[in-house]
């Protein structure tokens, strides 16, 4: 996994890295003979492999912890909150299968949540690549940042040739018109597939991977809403505290209007399966967005 060797380079090259885990090995299998004594597993207890971070960092370390995402944010949230968050430490929080990646999982394993819990937290910065390429080429920035980091892992295959990452600054994946295609994480390939759908049947559509959530592209946000009639927003979390609530939040302070269509999971869990069908029980097929989208497109434009 290039994940796994990316980080294995970067530790190799900064003996501050401590890789940690609760018990969550499976992208990062191979490290402990790589990393030894810089490798921790401290079994499935988040609250002591945040404490223990923590404790790392306030003693010069940079601790990269993983765990599945619900788990990792929820279970130990107060002590990311009072131990990470306000003393500001460099503690970067890696969640495995959020959102539509915990496929099969039940509702106990469903991070749906978590960008909202996250950002939530003053100083935290949050990341959600939209394939490995992306997820490897950030990591260098997102270790030597001095603050906290949260990151929505994703191993998926890239469906795009991505720009260089910058934290805060999204990436404009095509340029349009008539509707505006906001995504980030897990769904970029989908919303990739769904512009082009869309602009067989004749609309002009800007897509945007907003890769980061905190902080986010204002500046992007604006652009798209000047410059589109309809503004989409496409997540695998629950409709608040996501993107659409930035989007909301951002037009709120300039005084700004648009028409919306939010695409993000309501309140409520989605059902288990593969990653496929759970999209499709979901209506996060391409062609279902599509479909959706231009019947909006429609509603607008009489």
């Amino acid at each position: 996994m290039r994940y796994e060797a990316k980080l294995a380079e970067l530790a190799g090259s900064d003996e501050r890295l401590v890789v940690m885990t609760a018990e969550n090995r499976a992208p990062i299998r191979g490290l402990p003979a790589v990393l030894g004594e810089r490798f921790v597993d401290t079994g499935i207890t988040e609250q002591t492999l945040i404490g223990m971070a923590a404790g790392l960092a306030l003693r010069g370390r940079i601790p990269v912890v993983h765990a599945l995402a619900s788990f990792l944010t929820m279970r130990p949230f107060e002590f990311i909150r009072t131990d990470v968050g306000i003393a500001g430490l460099p503690v970067k929080l890696v969640g495995y299968v959020p959102g539509f990646l915990s496929e099969a999982n039940g509702p106990t394993h469903q991070a749906l949540e978590d960008v909202a819990l996250m950002r939530g937290i003053p100083g935290m910065k949050v990341v959600c690549p939209s394939d490995e390429e992306e997820l490897v080429s950030a990591l260098p920035l997102l270790l030597g940042d001095p603050g906290p980091v949260y990151i929505r892992f994703n191993a998926r295959p890239a469906s795009v040739a991505h720009s260089d990452f910058a934290l805060g600054r999204a990436e404009v994946l095509r340029e349009g018109t008539d509707v505006a295609l906001l995504v980030y994480g897990t769904l970029v390939a989908e919303a990739v597939e769904t512009a082009r759908l869309l602009s067989e049947t004749g609309l002009s559509v800007r897509l945007v991977n907003m890769r980061t959530l905190a902080p986010a592209d204002g500046e992007v946000l604006l652009e798209s809403v000047f410059r589109a009639r309809l503004v989409v927003t496409l997540e695998d979390h629950f409709a608040t505290g996501g993107l659409a609530s930035i989007l909301a939040e951002t037009l709120l302070a300039h005084g700004v209007t648009v028409r919306h269509l939010p695409f993000s999971l309501g309140r409520r869990w989605f059902r288990p399966a593969l990653f496929r069908d759970v999209l499709s029980v979901e209506g996060f097929r391409p062609e279902q967005l599509a479909e959706r989208i231009h019947a909006e497109w429609k509603g607008i434009s009489r």
